[in-house]
C-alpha cells in the first residue's frame, strides 16, 4: 500500500505568499477600522480652530440711550451663542456687567467680585459698589475703595466698541478670583 500524497494546491513555495497575503489584508482592514477614530479626533482638537470668533469675542450688549447720563452704574445681562457638545444655545444668558458713562466712554465692569466669586451690588445712594458675602467695597470706577476690604483687586473692567454709532459692544469673559493679577478662566 502507498501512502496517500499530499495535495497539490499547497506547495511550500505559495506559503510565504499566503501569510503576507493575509498580513497585508490585516493591515489594510485594521488601518480602514482605525480612520474614524483619528478623524474624529482630529476634528475635536481642531474645533477651537474651526469655532474662530470673528468679532473676536465682542457681544452687543446695549444702545447708547439705555446707559443713564448722569454717570450711574446699569446692569445689563450678557447673552450670546453657547456650544457644548452636540446643543448650541442661542442667545444663552452667559452674565452680566455694569455699564456707565464717563464724559463720552462707556466703561464696563464685571458683576462678579473679584475676592470669592459674589455678585456685587450698587449701593443704594449710587457712590460705588457693594459685595454682600464678606464686605468688599469698591468705588464707582471698580477700584477699591476701603483698605480693609478682602477683595485682592478692583472690580474688572472689560473691553468697550461703540459701533454703529450708538450700539454698544463688550469683550465679556470671565476671571479667576481671589487673585491680584487679572488672570481669564
Amino acid at each position: 500500500m502507498t501512502p496517500p500524497e499530499p495535495p497539490e494546491d499547497s506547495s511550500p513555495d505559495e506559503t510565504p505568499r499566503r501569510d503576507f497575503l493575509s498580513s497585508l489584508a490585516a493591515i489594510f482592514v485594521g488601518g480602514i477600522a482605525a480612520l474614524p477614530p483619528l478623524v474624529i479626533g482630529a476634528v475635536a482638537a481642531l474645533d477651537p480652530l474651526r469655532r474662530g470668533g470673528g468679532d473676536g469675542g465682542m457681544v452687543m450688549v446695549t444702545r447708547l440711550a439705555g446707559v443713564p447720563d448722569t454717570g450711574a452704574p446699569r446692569k445689563f445681562g450678557i447673552t450670546s451663542t453657547r456650544s457644548d457638545a452636540w446643543t448650541t444655545y442661542r442667545s444663552a444668558p452667559i452674565g452680566a456687567v455694569y455699564l456707565r458713562k464717563e464724559g463720552d466712554a462707556v466703561v464696563a465692569l464685571h458683576t462678579v467680585c473679584p475676592h470669592a466669586g459674589c455678585f456685587v451690588g450698587v449701593k443704594s445712594d449710587e457712590s460705588g459698589f457693594a459685595c454682600p458675602c464678606h464686605g468688599s467695597s469698591f468705588a464707582i470706577d471698580g477700584a477699591v475703595d476701603d483698605p480693609d476690604s478682602p477683595s485682592p483687586r478692583g472690580m474688572d473692567a472689560l473691553d468697550v466698541e461703540i459701533r454703529n454709532g450708538d450700539e454698544v459692544w463688550v469683550r465679556f469673559q470671565n476671571f479667576l478670583p481671589g487673585r491680584e493679577e487679572k488672570t481669564p478662566v
